[in-house]
């Protein structure tokens, strides 16, 4: 009589690509979770398709960063790479993609910078760029995650113009400006050298204007929409799922994943309910998938 059910073939495991051979490098801030290099990367990708896992979505980690974020959209880059060895280890395992500059700018931001501010139309190319280099690489779905204005439509017509139309656009369309980014930040390096990124990250108090936010991704070509954090915006994602007739995701972020990782060890709660009791709760919402830093956990545990 259950009315809610977790499936493994609905969750998403983050994957982040390093540089190197053989290289596991765990993260203090995030137990459980690694930094691999692109030959782990693809036997860990091989081992959540064993697992059920619907898909992973790719980050990259490169060796260096500039003012422009040049690693990004380079056609030998280390989610290029990583993506081309994940399809070789795991054909049936969706490969996706997070399409931002901020792992990859010396600055930290997602989007060019000029006198201390964000370029937002000038970054829609690079965007753009990066987006089809992955889909060239390989990548099933892209997901910018930026935030910038316009960059959904620059976005669907460059794939287009390289046709590559069949390739779907899942939309960072409802990304707050958070505190629950932190452990996130450790695995990235990509904390904002200057500054924060609230001119272009949603302001925690609104709702109506995410939905706006969604609303404008859908017309620009977004073929799904994804809202994160999940679980402070819980109601986000409601009001969402009632809005739009598209396919919704949530991000269940490092810190929310990190808080029950600790008081697990501590002995405060049972990490296992409390993590399935957190995706039960966003899948209830509304989301149709879930990116979380639970999924091989979870699959083991509703296996």
């Amino acid at each position: 009589m259950r009315e809610t059910r977790l499936d493994p073939a609905e969750l998403v495991a983050p994957l982040f690509a390093c540089s190197g051979e053989g290289v596991v490098a765990p993260l203090s801030g995030l137990p459980g979770i690694a930094r691999r290099s692109v030959d782990e990367l693809a036997a860990e990708a091989a081992r959540l398709q064993d697992l059920g896992i619907g898909a992973v979505l790719l980050f990259g980690i490169p060796e260096e960063k500039d003012d422009v974020g040049s690693g990004a959209y380079d056609a030998d880059g280390i989610v290029q790479r990583a993506l081309r060895a994940a399809r070789r280890a795991a054909p049936g395992l969706v490969l996706m993609t997070d399409v931002c500059l901020c792992e990859y700018t010396d600055h930290g931001h997602c989007g060019l910078v000029e006198d201390g501010e964000i370029v937002n139309d000038a970054s829609l190319e690079l965007l753009a760029r990066t987006a089809v280099s992955h889909a060239e690489a390989g990548a099933d779905a892209v997901c910018p995650s930026d935030m910038l204005d316009g960059r959904v439509g620059a976005i669907r017509a460059a794939l287009d113009d390289a046709a590559l139309e069949q390739t779907p656009i899942v939309a960072y369309s409802a990304k707050y400006a958070s505190a629950f980014y932190g452990p996130f930040r450790e695995v990235a390096d990509s904390t904002p050298a200057f500054g924060d990124r609230r001119s272009y990250q949603l302001d925690p108090p609104n709702v109506r204007e995410a939905l706006r936010e969604c609303e404008l991704d859908l017309e620009e070509g977004a073929d799904a929409i994804m809202v994160k954090p999940a679980l402070p915006y819980l109601d986000v994602i409601r009001a969402a799922r009632e809005r739009f007739d598209a396919p919704l995701l949530a991000y269940n972020v490092s810190g929310e994943y990190a808080m029950v990782k600790a008081a697990g060890a501590q002995g405060w709660l049972d990490e296992r309910a409390a993590a399935l009791e957190s995706l039960l709760a966003i899948k209830r919402a509304g989301a149709d998938a879930i990116v979380t830093y639970w999924a091989a956990d979870a699959a083991a545990w509703l296996a």
